[in-house]
């Protein structure tokens, strides 16, 4: 994937000389708040309100993935509308339309995401990269870092819907802390060092660490129900939209193959668990999963062809409930 430089398109080199990928830090980070106020990053405040904010995301990438799962938990469907792209890349990285499953962008009227960071910022250098929190009075982008928005979805907009399910309570954060600092590095961004590093070690060293955090997962999950304990949390959504992608593409097209998710128990049957809570499954496009990483990352797969399976039932029972 490529990246604009001085508002100029260029081709990506995130890559160190020995083969480890690098992951770009996300450059937009104001926030959303009741009142208006700054929030966490001390950045400017922009005051939460009804049908002011547009959230720009793609079915396939994880990353969009969780803003999607907690606009969809909240119920915050008539507060923040939304545009999602095609699932295949074009020459200027995402792009709009309705080919296969995608929206056109009915806010700004533009064909591809690039042409909205340019919007923001006519000189932005850095990736375009989903999900992005678009400010529809002040027409700016607030915020391109997933982490962050889910976390303005969970409060900020409380005025506007009935559900007051905290997924990050003030008396767990510091579990919830840990068990991300645990699952981002290894799991979340590691099958993303694993898949798109360029030397074996590199790629070893990821592939392991990301092994290794399973087992200590499993471990965790054959106490609990879920990685905090008896309630789900943030931390439970990060970790869902790697795991939904696994045996799907991480496990063949990132060579994350040591192990599937379906071959630890304990974290095949969470993994089923947190599907099957509502509103869930309608966030789900193994379709646009598919056809995006195989089709469009072609440094890893160069015929781009999108394979016809697996087949996986994430919808089978689960026993999960055993720890009430």
């Amino acid at each position: 994937m490529g990246l604009l430089v001085d508002g100029v398109w260029q081709e990506d080199a995130s890559r160190t000389k020995d083969g480890h990928f690098i992951r770009p830090t996300t450059s937009f980070r104001n926030f959303v708040t009741a009142d208006g106020s700054a929030g966490p990053t001390d950045k400017d405040g922009f005051a939460a309100e009804a049908d002011r904010y547009h959230l720009y995301v793609s079915h396939a990438c994880p990353w969009a993935h969780r803003t999607m799962i907690f606009r969809s938990l909240k119920k915050l469907e008539n507060a923040i509308s939304v545009s999602v792209t095609e699932p295949l890349y074009g020459k200027t990285g995402w792009e709009f339309g309705t080919a296969q499953g995608g929206t056109r962008d009915d806010v700004n009227g533009k064909t591809t995401l690039a042409e909205i960071y340019l919007l923001a910022d006519p000189h932005y250098t850095g990736r375009v990269s989903v999900p992005v929190l678009w400010d529809k009075k002040r027409r700016t982008i607030v915020n391109n870092e997933s982490s962050e928005i889910i976390r303005m979805f969970n409060s900020a907009f409380d005025a506007f819907t009935n559900v007051r399910t905290d997924y990050y309570p003030a008396e767990l954060r510091a579990e919830i802390d840990r068990v991300n600092d645990l699952v981002y590095p290894n799991v979340n961004n590691g099958v993303y060092r694993a898949g798109f590093a360029t030397g074996q070690a590199a790629y070893e060293e990821a592939a392991r660490a990301l092994f290794a955090a399973f087992d200590r997962i499993e471990q965790r999950l054959s106490r609990q129900r879920y990685l905090v304990g008896r309630e789900i949390t943030e931390a439970d959504w990060r970790l869902f939209t790697t795991l939904i992608r696994f045996d799907t593409v991480y496990y063949g097209h990132f060579k994350c193959n040591l192990r599937r998710v379906a071959d630890y128990p304990n974290l095949w049957n969470y993994l089923r668990d947190l599907y099957s809570v509502p509103g869930i499954a309608d966030t789900v496009s193994i379709d646009h999963i598919k056809r995006h990483y195989y089709g469009s990352q072609r440094q890893v797969n160069p015929t781009g062809i999108v394979p016809i399976g697996p087949l996986i039932d994430f919808t089978a029972p689960h026993d999960r409930a055993r720890f009430g």
